[in-house]
């Protein structure tokens, strides 16, 4: 009896002690936006790796896209509850910098590879891709071949763009259309007003508004056509090939000043660069890995659409400019 006592006094010591011991495991928290972190998206199979090898609890936190994961920190400032931001990109670099809410990464960049190059103490490629108008095959025989000819199309095509104040594929447009037009980017966007059904928050509204037949074409990358051709079997859906050129976007994450000193968020960015994160990239968020993969890549990217030339705008530049431009593109749009 008293054997029994005892190993009954055991058993619920144990279990009174369980609650301390999950709650003692540590949690990494990491904000991003919502296609990364959709079942579909690399966010699952990347949280499911990384907590097998750091025992830790890894939590996405989702906005709507890029641009909106700045205007939230910046909004939190020092008392937001992100470790990580995952999904800025080299466009709002400087402009991340320059709240002074980001700290320094303090790992090797060495398994890094992005077009140009790229070497930066706070931030990390995890990615890469080019800007692209997807277009319906079926729907459209001749695509415009450049940024001149969808601008000055009929007003029959209908296109799907993003918001440059959420988006950062609609930033991406909006940047594109300045490489091209420069001081007549007002004119241009103008004329191609009455091309747009819609302007959505983010690029999951606007590639689903395009999938489910709303519009023949739609703001979003070279690299989703490989989606088709390897989930779907079909070539139905391509990217435009534009004479000019095409933007260029490295997507980065960043340790928040509240993770400056902590080792799992230097563990994650670690991680980050290679093969257990950079193999969800490609057939998951569907862009080019900026790090190490386990293997290559599936032949269906070298499918796809290449750039005559890559166009990119200085971060310092567009940190100085994103405001007035954006501006100008309003006052077009709402005429």
């Amino acid at each position: 009896m008293y054997k029994w006592i005892s190993s009954l006094t055991i058993a619920l010591g144990f279990a009174a002690a369980m609650p301390s011991l999950a709650a003692a495991q540590e949690k990494l928290t990491v904000y991003t936006y919502e296609s990364f972190t959709a079942e579909w998206g690399p966010g699952p199979v990347i949280e499911e790796k990384f907590e097998k090898t750091c025992g830790c609890d890894l939590e996405f936190v989702s906005v709507a896209d890029g641009v909106a994961l700045l205007n939230r920190v910046r909004l939190e400032g020092e008392g937001t509850e992100a470790d990580i931001v995952l999904g800025l990109d080299t466009n709002l670099l400087h402009e991340a910098k320059e709240t002074g809410l980001f700290a320094p990464h303090g790992i090797d960049l060495g398994n890094i590879d992005v077009p140009a190059g790229f070497n930066d103490e706070v931030f990390v490629p995890y990615d890469y891709g080019y800007f692209a108008f997807v277009y319906d095959s079926e729907a459209i025989e001749t695509p415009p071949a450049s940024l001149k000819e969808l601008v000055e199309a009929g007003s029959d095509l209908k296109i799907v763009i993003q918001d440059p104040r959420t988006s950062t594929p609609g930033l991406g447009l909006l940047l594109w259309m300045k490489a091209v037009y420069g001081d007549e980017a007002a004119d241009a966007w103008a004329k191609l007003q009455d091309k747009i059904l819609t302007v959505t928050p983010g690029w999951s509204e606007a590639y689903g508004l395009f999938t489910n037949g709303e519009a023949s074409m739609v703001l979003s990358y070279t690299t989703s056509p490989a989606y088709h051709i390897i989930e779907e079997g079909t070539h139905r859906n391509r990217a435009a090939a534009f004479a000019e050129g095409h933007y260029l976007q490295i997507e980065l994450a960043a340790r928040t000043v509240k993770a400056r000193d902590n080792a799992l968020a230097t563990e994650f960015l670690s991680f980050m660069t290679g093969p257990g994160f950079q193999d969800a990239i490609p057939e998951k968020n569907w862009m080019f890995p900026a790090g190490k993969t386990s293997g290559p890549l599936h032949p269906a990217f070298e499918q796809l659409v290449k750039p005559a030339k890559t166009l990119l705008l200085p971060p310092q530049e567009v940190a100085e400019n994103r405001k007035a431009w954006v501006d100008e593109w309003l006052s077009v749009m709402s005429r």
